[in-house]
């Protein structure tokens, strides 16, 4: 008797939980996983091994987001994962698969030129994030999504060396979709932020910044449904400073302009001119970016990956990310401190990037 309350107890839990997170999710992400619903995808998950990672792999499956393919030991992740109903999802272990020295061929195809052995292509096939790219370049998945428990540059090396960049795109990049807490925030009008680059490149030039600009207002387009309003932040505001950061930044936001002219875009502005409309009134009077926008470009990383977790952290923002823009097929990578539900938005953004 003891045994059925316990497993009563816990579906309670599980349904609570699953009114709580729809309560507590605003209108981007329903959107964001209505959309990636629609189009059915299949998505990888490489880290079996990571128990958010397996939540989410069956959340994902729940909600009818995409179809998931979880890499792991079958056995390991059921008996480490005994309360997480995987029914649905399709767990394949890299080391047992019969597409295993397919995929290692394949690897040992692409980057034979570079250098690469045989057997070196042996050898990482079997490793969880190689595999997953593998099965994306071979059109075995749709998209990938690691790093939970894995370094960025452990989870974007084969995506640069196998997929690699679309065609006709200069720089990979990453961004964040910060999505306001249920109650709204009075600076962000539209329910989310994009905020970039906060995870790969480490100091931009201006050619850069001008082309990560570009391509997040692209992304808040076409991924969070909004009409992007992009600032080039800096310590500066139209001048009020003068230093060579801030010419890095003024020469990115004339290039971006020369390259996008339609683009509505602004800078060099400091945080609180571009969010915050009475300071904009004063710092930036004229502008149509300052005060409102949504989509924020960092001068480098250092200031896009504090600040993302100070607006995580102190503001409550859900920080889905970093994902990557500029791949010729979707991969994502996450935070290692994400949690399950971060996971899930970025199963759902990455489905969504197909259609880019």
């Amino acid at each position: 008797m003891a045994g059925f309350f316990d497993k009563l107890k816990e579906k309670i839990n599980e349904v609570n939980d699953s009114i709580e997170r729809r309560i507590n999710e605003g209108p981007v992400m329903r959107e964001i996983k209505k959309k990636a619903s629609a189009l059915n995808k299949t998505i990888v998950l490489c880290e079996g091994e990571d128990a958010r990672v397996v939540k989410a792999a069956a959340d994902a499956t729940e909600q009818g987001i995409a179809k998931i393919i979880l890499l792991g030991d079958p056995e390991k992740i059921a008996k480490d994962n005994p309360n997480v109903d995987l029914t649905g999802v399709t767990v394949i272990d890299p080391a047992k698969s019969e597409k295993r020295a397919e995929y290692a061929a394949l690897l040992y195809a692409l980057r034979k030129a570079k250098g690469m052995t045989e057997e070196e292509a042996d050898r990482l096939s079997y490793d969880n994030t190689y595999f997953g790219v593998l099965m994306l370049k071979a059109g075995d998945a749709d998209g990938l999504v690691s790093g939970a428990c894995h370094s960025t540059a452990n989870t974007l090396r084969p995506g640069l060396q196998i997929v690699k960049a679309a065609p006709g795109v200069p720089l990979v990049s990453s961004y964040f979709l910060m999505v306001a807490p249920a109650g709204g925030n009075e600076y962000c009008e539209d329910g989310a932020f994009i905020y970039a680059d906060c995870g790969l490149n480490e100091n931009p030039t201006s050619e850069q910044l001008a082309d990560i600009a570009i391509i997040s207002a692209k992304t808040a387009e076409k991924i969070a449904g909004m009409e992007p309003r992009v600032a080039m932040l800096s310590f500066s505001t139209k001048g009020s400073a003068k230093h060579a950061d801030i010419d890095k930044v003024t020469a990115a936001l004339a290039i971006a302009k020369e390259k996008a002219p339609d683009l509505n875009i602004d800078g060099e502005l400091q945080l609180d001119a571009a969010i915050v409309p009475s300071v904009a009134k004063s710092k930036a009077p004229g502008s149509k970016v300052a005060g409102h926008a949504n989509v924020l470009i960092f001068p480098d990383l250092d200031a896009g990956n504090i600040g993302y977790k100070l607006t995580e952290r102190l503001g409550g923002f859900q920080a889905v990310g970093p994902l990557c823009q500029g791949f010729a097929k979707p991969i994502n990578d996450l935070s290692r401190g994400c949690k399950s539900d971060d996971v899930v938005a970025a199963v759902a953004i990455t489905a969504l990037q197909t259609q880019l």
